[in-house]
């Protein structure tokens, strides 16, 4: 069974739908980039897997004993979210949160996978530092290492890279292809840097006027992939 079934999803607010009849399967291990024109829902998209809003029509199905509290999530950043005052290793704890249940306290078993995660993006010297004075690139390693908190199988990321310089942002992909291949992590990514996608993605869920999903090499040659492509991505 997949690990995340959409079947014929229609997403949207108030009732108006901006993306309708969205089907698609992740499997176990898969890598799965969203892309699509600025716009399009992709965020919009990724709330509704995580339950945050509901679909006006369709269903989401789980499996392999995953459960909603147990994916985790990267969204996008705020300006008030980077000047959040805690340390390192609180906001990397705080992605044990699902994993708490009743017990109104972290842990052993907590603090020990916020360590190891830590140590496992490689900011352990900033563990006791303040989150607002680190650059974006180490803001962005702290919250996936907080997102890997709450998981063991499947990461939703949402544009990790925006506003990195390309040092850091080849970087982050390079630990996300790392997470996905090495330990076997399946990942869920929206970018709008369609180069990388291509690169890394095993599969293309292409949303907007024209939806797509499928392997990478079969959206090359797609209609909607070689349409995409022709205008260089979203980025025109």
């Amino acid at each position: 069974m997949a690990l995340l079934t959409c079947d014929d999803l229609s997403l949207g607010y108030e009732g108006k739908a901006i993306l309708e009849h969205i089907s698609f399967e992740v499997h176990a291990g898969d890598y799965l980039c969203i892309v699509g024109e600025n716009g399009s829902g992709k965020s919009t998209l990724m709330k509704t897997i995580l339950g945050l809003i509901h679909p006006l029509k369709g269903r989401i199905l789980t499996g392999d004993g995953l459960r909603q509290s147990e994916i985790g999530y990267l969204p996008q950043q705020t300006v008030v979210q980077r000047d959040f005052p805690a340390s390192v290793y609180e906001i990397v704890l705080s992605g044990c949160q699902g994993r708490q249940g009743l017990r109104p306290f972290y842990g052993k078993a907590d603090k020990a996978l916020a360590w190891e995660n830590i140590r496992r993006m490689e900011i352990e010297p900033l563990a006791r530092r303040c989150y607002r004075e680190l650059s974006g690139g180490q803001q962005q390693r702290v919250l996936l290492a907080r997102a890997l908190c709450a998981t063991k199988k499947l990461l939703l990321l949402d544009e990790p890279v925006a506003g990195l310089d390309p040092k850091v942002t080849t970087e982050m992909y390079q630990l996300i292809a790392a997470l996905n291949r090495r330990d076997g992590i399946t990942v869920v990514m929206i970018s709008h840097d369609l180069e990388a996608a291509l690169r890394d993605a095993t599969h293309i869920l292409h949303v907007g006027a024209h939806i797509y999903f499928g392997p990478v090499e079969d959206y090359l040659r797609s209609e909607t992939g070689a349409h995409y492509l022709e205008r260089g991505g979203n980025n025109k």
